[in-house]
């Protein structure tokens, strides 16, 4: 890097043995480091959002992701993954492809895979493809087993409403 011999002086430069093995070289790039993301890291799995005890929501929660709820959410929740914690109250339709209830649900729920355990207090119809109820949950309306729970749900959202013949005229 500095060398005592003057650059103007002719003939090559050379350094000593002992500082070419002792002299670390540095290049510096003068390019950013960052570079802005072109789309949104796909999330991890595993990794749960999670809605504290002390959290209130009014209105609908919609991921792609998995959530694990704690507090009270007065709307509907679709998810790919939903926890509904021991201190959670969820006042709402749920939709997920798995679903496990320890706290409480007012509402219809629909996943592939329902779980509720010992603590779960449902009162709403479920809808699913497999079920598992521990002893002790308590269960208030219907259970209907559906090969595609998931399509019903959407399809049942976006149809018109039907009306009679006799409601026409």
């Amino acid at each position: 890097m500095f060398s005592k011999t003057r650059v103007t002086e002719p003939g090559p430069r050379q350094q000593p043995a002992a500082e070419t093995e002792t002299t670390p070289t540095r290049s510096f790039d003068t390019t950013p480091s960052y570079e802005a993301p072109s789309a949104p890291a796909p999330r991890q799995r595993g990794t749960p959002s999670v809605l504290s005890a002390d959290l209130i929501v009014t209105g609908n929660i919609k991921t792609a992701g998995d959530v694990q709820i704690e507090g009270t959410v007065e709307g509907d929740i679709r998810a790919h993954q939903l926890i509904v914690g021991e201190t959670a109250t969820i006042k709402g339709e749920i939709v997920a492809d798995e679903i496990v209830v320890n706290g409480r649900v007012v509402g219809r729920v629909r996943g592939l895979k329902v779980r509720l355990t010992a603590t779960a207090r449902v009162e709403g119809d479920i809808v699913h493809k497999t079920i598992a109820i521990e002893s002790g949950a308590h269960f208030e309306g219907s259970v209907q087993r559906q090969d595609d729970p998931l399509q019903n749900a959407s399809m049942a959202k976006l149809a018109p409403p039907r009306t009679s013949s006799s409601d026409a005229e």
